[in-house]
């Protein structure tokens, strides 16, 4: 409890880790399906994205990314890849619960949550941000033919044909049995499908067969 209120402390007092996690950072946590659950699995992470989200620069970044093709097809690849499972299998792990139960007893994690809100110059920024470059930039964007011109050409785009054989690739269905069969996918459950967690109780005879000796290297 104590480590966690000084986490929580930390924050509100936009330590090294606020500053490390920008609007930028959040944005691409955001727009990955494979890591955007990770935002949920920790409070301190929870407390760290939804500050980038009161802060404007964080839908902009949003948006323009919106704006791009190649942004969808990256989303898509992260929801065929394996590292999606790993990420949602997460929240069957009761260490995730752990945390947020002592968060909830905190009252320093709810002044950490309201810190955003309490801040005028987060309306500042939201009242200017109608004059923000790069607002202006992307109101200007549709008079950009090489915008259309992108999304035209997405369809034949190497990447987007790269992923639709990406189904006819044995290696993919490979890797989600390896990432489904892997103990450590699931945390602590984990523990209990590694046979490795029962010593010898997985095998009542290996206290009957002496190990192998090895010579001593010369």
């Amino acid at each position: 409890m104590k480590k966690l209120s000084a986490l929580v402390l930390a924050l509100a007092a936009q330590s090294a880790f606020a500053q490390a996690v920008t609007p930028e950072t959040t944005a691409a946590q955001l727009l990955d399906p494979a890591k955007v659950a990770d935002i949920a699995k920790d409070p301190k992470a929870a407390v760290a994205a939804m500050t980038n989200l009161m802060d404007p620069a964080t839908a902009i970044i949003m948006m323009q990314k919106g704006m791009d093709p190649a942004t969808f097809t990256k989303m898509a690849q992260a929801g065929m890849s394996p590292d999606i499972l790993k990420s949602y299998a997460a929240f069957l792990d009761p260490n995730m619960y752990t945390k947020w139960l002592a968060a909830s007893m905190d009252p320093n994690f709810y002044m950490a949550g309201l810190t955003p809100f309490m801040n005028p110059n987060m309306y500042m920024k939201w009242m200017m941000s109608p004059l923000d470059p790069r607002v202006l930039q992307m109101a200007m964007a549709p008079l950009n033919p090489n915008m259309y011109m992108n999304w035209a050409m997405a369809p034949v785009a190497p990447a987007n044909m790269n992923m639709m054989m990406a189904p006819l690739n044995p290696n993919l269905y490979t890797q989600w049995a390896g990432a489904a069969a892997d103990p450590k996918t699931y945390g602590v459950w984990g523990s209990f499908m590694n046979p490795a967690t029962y010593g010898t109780l997985a095998n009542p005879f290996a206290g009957f067969i002496p190990a192998p000796v090895v010579p001593a290297a010369k």
